[in-house]
């Protein structure tokens, strides 16, 4: 794979909403043949992760997907061909109830879910051990890797060495507000909402009293959704809450880990002006913010276009790892 550029967007597609939508939508990338495994947690639950393996000795990479994301998004797929490519071993680690099959727990997954961050990369490590370990974090999960490394510190060097988070909402309120507004309320909320709705509704029948399922039924933003499913659940008091307390931008500057974090400026699901400078970081994390780019798309080549570039940024970043 040959190194990467600056990013830029190919001038035959231009702004943030065609480069995210034209991206996910319609860039063919091949199907990957996973293996899955099922870890048991104490507390009677489950994740689930899918395995791309590699050839022994060779690196891994986990991979935490994206809002109602999973093993078969194009980013996903395209990532774990480029490490199948080296002959490294790729990992998608499931949040709860993203994996074909909904959780056992009156719980699901979150922006700010360190503990099952955590718990996943200490999985990883202990199935492959004396190699180097790499983590990535697309959008939500992005953000909650993120989140774990801050918190962690120096202490994330024993799981991690190196990471990187890709459109990550770093400010999530900025976020949640920007996605409840005009054209991504009524393109990219509503989207979500179908399925987000759907696994609450199925909790709230599991668990009778537990949530609103008529209020659920009417939530039509992320902050109605949030306040009524995602505070409920995990102990916050109401979206405002959420978001302040799992947003991954005040922890920045904690990260031991060497990290890069990729946000384009015309990112539809976060405004520039949201994004962190570099005197909010720690010294090792790196920052592009490139003019261009879209919301986990960074599209390129000529018509009809790949998506080809993040993976190879993700793998010279990850070269850049003594062995």
């Amino acid at each position: 794979m040959t190194p990467s550029r600056a990013y830029a967007a190919p001038a035959w597609l231009p702004g943030g909403h065609l480069q995210t939508l034209y991206t996910s939508l319609f860039v063919r990338v091949p199907h990957v043949r996973y293996r899955r495994e099922r870890l048991e947690l104490p507390d009677g639950d489950f994740l689930d992760f899918d395995w791309a393996d590699g050839r022994p000795g060779q690196p891994a990479v986990v991979l935490f997907h994206g809002l109602e994301g999973d093993s078969a998004s194009f980013y996903a797929r395209d990532l774990m061909r480029a490490l199948n490519r080296r002959g490294w071993t790729g990992v998608v680690a499931h949040f709860r109830g993203c994996s074909g099959e909904d959780n056992r727990l009156p719980r699901a997954y979150f922006a700010g879910d360190s503990a099952d961050i955590e718990t996943m990369l200490r999985h990883v490590a202990a199935r492959l051990p004396g190699i180097p370990h790499h983590a990535v974090g697309v959008s939500l999960g992005g953000n909650a890797l993120l989140k774990w490394l801050g918190e962690a510190g120096e202490h994330a060097t024993a799981l991690v060495d190196r990471a990187a988070a890709i459109s990550a909402p770093l400010d999530l309120a900025a976020a949640g507000n920007t996605l409840d507004r005009g054209f991504n309320r009524r393109v990219y909320t509503a989207r979500f909402l179908v399925t987000l709705r759907a696994k609450a509704l199925r909790i709230a029948a599991r668990f009778p009293g537990l949530l609103d399922a008529v209020a659920i039924r009417k939530a039509a933003t992320f902050r109605a959704f949030d306040t009524l499913v995602t505070a409920r659940l995990h102990g916050f008091r109401d979206a405002d809450d959420y978001w302040a307390q799992a947003s991954s931008k005040p922890l920045l500057g904690t990260i031991a880990v060497p990290t890069l974090i990729v946000n384009a400026k015309n990112d539809p699901f976060l405004p520039a002006e949201a994004l962190p400078r570099p005197e909010e970081v720690s010294p090792a994390v790196a920052l592009e913010q490139p003019a261009t780019g879209g919301h986990v798309a960074f599209p390129s080549g000529p018509f009809p276009g790949n998506a080809d570039w993040l993976p190879a940024r993700l793998m010279q970043h990850f070269d850049a790892t003594p062995r």
